[in-house]
């Protein structure tokens, strides 16, 4: 992997030699989550996949072909300089509203939701691809206009009034869980861009109220908090997926009934190996397997956060900005997912990173790692450079 970053930089080396252009820790423990997702995610779509396709590993096989498409396109992507994303943000943008136009219209419906632009190999979720160009967007402009977001409201509504278009275009699916990981990652890039006191707390009321009303103007979305709050109120209608899933926590203890042994993925558990994964997880691994998955995110998140810091330091401000939207991002979803999982948050829809079984949601993380590294490696050659 060494040979593939560009050999056109100067070269920093250690007392042995050893070049140090990237984050190797980084590559190998996004690596290993990854490799952790496939093998959870074969042992829990067995059963479904039997079912619907008479074949024990249909999951795994697309799984893996994921992986391996995103391993080819991080490669690709671990190539491309920072500031050429930083020059497209714009156009990036566009195109994903587009896409979040086009799929209300031509989406496959799952579930009551169209969600998903068939493409005949997989199905896209242009959500995912919204994501990450929200945050390269809102990366760029708070380069461009860094001085109006700390000094005047109208620099900080900007980017809330893109957040907006998005929002009502992730509303119209509907993707309500979406919605609200941009909302946070958004504040918390604001935040880190050194916007007023005053106007987080305005935004994080609206933002509460926003979140309230739009519960109470869903029915499904009231069923859900209720059931949240309740779920042995009613375990075999609205509570049935939260009471499923805090039983395979409870079956798994400390150690679990072992890999493949999950008695709650027999069709007992709707969605488990997308959404409520972590609640197999638990029960065949166990609480120790659950906090190995959760130390492995935090310290993914954790790195995404030293980068940004790193790179702030040394006035890469694009870099530094991205890299934080990519840790409260990941941070964010992981939190929703678990919490959703374990009964402490009403169920959103969302994937947990790397992890969770599809296509769009892995590619898209993977590539998010990718500009991670590359922003990195950037941060050590300007180093290198200028000391």
């Amino acid at each position: 992997m060494q040979k593939f970053f560009l050999n056109t930089v100067p070269k920093k080396k250690t007392s042995s030699n050893n070049l140090v252009l990237y984050d190797r820790q980084l590559v190998w423990l996004s690596i290993l989550l990854m490799a952790v997702g496939l093998i959870i995610v074969s042992s829990a779509s067995e059963p479904v996949s039997m079912k619907l396709f008479d074949e024990p590993f249909y999951f795994t096989i697309h799984q893996g072909s994921f992986a391996l498409l995103a391993l080819l396109l991080s490669f690709f992507i671990l190539n491309i300089p920072m500031y050429w994303w930083h020059q497209i943000s714009g156009i990036v943008l566009l195109v994903a509203l587009f896409l979040l136009l086009v799929v209300i219209f031509v989406g496959s419906t799952v579930n009551g939701a169209s969600r998903w632009i068939p493409l005949g190999v997989f199905n896209f979720q242009p959500a995912e691809f919204a994501k990450l160009s929200l945050f390269l967007f809102l990366s760029g402009y708070l380069v461009r206009r860094h001085e109006q977001v700390q000094e005047s409201f109208y620099g900080f509504l900007k980017p809330l009034i893109v957040l907006g278009v998005m929002g009502i275009l992730l509303l119209a699916q509907p993707d309500f869980g979406s919605f609200v990981v941009m909302m946070v990652t958004t504040i918390g890039m604001l935040f880190i861009a050194g916007a007023k006191l005053w106007q987080f707390l305005a935004l994080i009321c609206v933002a509460v109220l926003s979140v309230i009303s739009l519960v109470l103007l869903e029915p499904y979305r009231m069923e859900r908090v209720t059931a949240f709050m309740d779920p042995w109120a009613d375990p075999f209608g609205s509570g049935y997926q939260l009471t499923q899933s805090l039983m395979a926590f409870g079956r798994g203890g400390w150690f679990g009934q072992g890999l493949g042994n999950s008695v709650i993925k027999l069709q007992y558990l709707p969605e488990a190996h997308t959404d409520f994964i972590m609640s197999i997880l638990g029960e065949e691994m166990g609480f120790v397997g659950v906090l190995i998955v959760l130390i492995l995110l935090l310290t993914l998140v954790m790195k995404a956060i030293y980068i940004g810091k790193k790179s702030l330091d040394k006035n890469m401000l694009f870099n530094g900005y991205l890299s934080f939207g990519i840790g409260f991002w990941f941070a964010f979803q992981t939190l929703v997912n678990i919490g959703a999982a374990a009964g402490m948050i009403p169920p959103k829809g969302l994937t947990l990173p790397l992890i969770s079984y599809g296509g769009s949601s892995l590619i898209i993380m993977s590539v998010a790692i990718a500009m991670l590294i590359r922003i990195d490696h950037e941060r050590r050659v300007n180093f290198k450079v200028h000391g």
